[in-house]
């Protein structure tokens, strides 16, 4: 049979399929081969009642998150606070560096707008990047939850964000029932407790959504010097007219990225995270795997 893992519990695989949800284990050869089923896997499992099946292939994935572990990936909506945690720009960049290469389409979400009096931080961030293409939506936008809700259909979505940014709290507003757990800023740390323990499918308006554990870092294990400065779009427009094809807009004569960047169409913001990132890549240490 042919279906879709919704929950990963405790070494149990929930599988969706013809409207029946089945509990099942993987086979050995799964560890073996070293592959680790995802929530959002389609897959091939046997089983003769709803509790005893196994699951027999993985079918390919498009995509993969590591945290959280999900897998065919539609869309990410980035959470993120104007306070209590303050917003960061870096911090959201990651996000979105992270989300274009695995090529999830990033919506924007600000949270906690109305604890903020002064908009002018929460019109920067809406004018750099609606600019670029990316959907942003706010608190202070009417009807927000409908306008979530007509992203689903249809859709894999993931949420995403900084611990205590308001994940849990906004999936509460669209689907009461849920009842989620929120959790308070932690004063001391200026962070979030950890409120949510496990990845789940949810179906919410004629899509899946999963509510993951919040964090504040994201490293770049998996994408070469080359490679990030595809993930910023506004880059990537810019450099046709480039010098060099594979221009890393630092040091090369006629960088048409750092042409834009100071006539202030590319934010200084981008340009400045960008380069951080670039460096980090650059003096990331080496994964050795350790042999059996």
């Amino acid at each position: 049979m042919k279906g879709q893992i919704r929950k990963s519990l405790s070494g149990f695989y929930y599988i969706q399929s013809e409207g029946q949800l089945y509990q099942t284990r993987a086979r050995g050869n799964f560890r073996n081969r070293k592959i680790t089923p995802l929530v959002g896997d389609q897959v091939i499992f046997e089983s003769t009642n709803l509790t005893d099946g196994y699951l027999l292939e993985i079918l390919p994935r498009k995509n993969e998150l590591a945290r959280p572990p999900v897998a065919n990936v539609d869309q990410g909506i980035i959470i993120t606070s104007l306070i209590e945690p303050d917003f960061s720009f870096q911090l959201l960049d990651r996000f979105l560096v992270m989300l274009e290469y695995r090529d999830i389409e990033p919506i924007i979400y600000l949270s906690k707008t109305d604890l903020v009096a002064d908009t002018t931080l929460e019109e920067e961030i809406m004018g750099i990047y609606e600019k670029i293409g990316y959907k942003v939506l706010s608190l202070s936008n009417d009807q927000v939850t409908k306008k979530l809700q007509q992203l689903f259909p249809e859709r894999l979505t993931v949420f995403m964000g900084q611990t205590g940014a308001g994940k849990s709290t906004l999936l509460n507003k669209i689907l009461p029932e849920l009842n989620l757990k929120t959790g308070e800023i932690s004063t001391s740390l200026g962070r979030g407790r950890h409120t949510t323990r496990h990845v789940e499918l949810l179906p919410i308006a004629d899509g899946l959504v999963a509510d993951t554990p919040g964090f504040g870092a994201i490293e770049f294990a998996d994408i070469e010097t080359t490679e990030l400065p595809k993930q910023f779009p506004e880059f990537l427009e810019a450099s046709i007219n480039c010098r060099f094809r594979e221009c890393s807009h630092v040091d090369e004569p006629n960088c048409a990225v750092k042409k834009e960047v100071a006539k202030g169409r590319i934010s200084e913001t981008r340009y400045t995270n960008y380069l951080q990132f670039l460096n980090e890549i650059k003096n990331r240490k080496p994964i050795y795997k350790r042999k059996r």
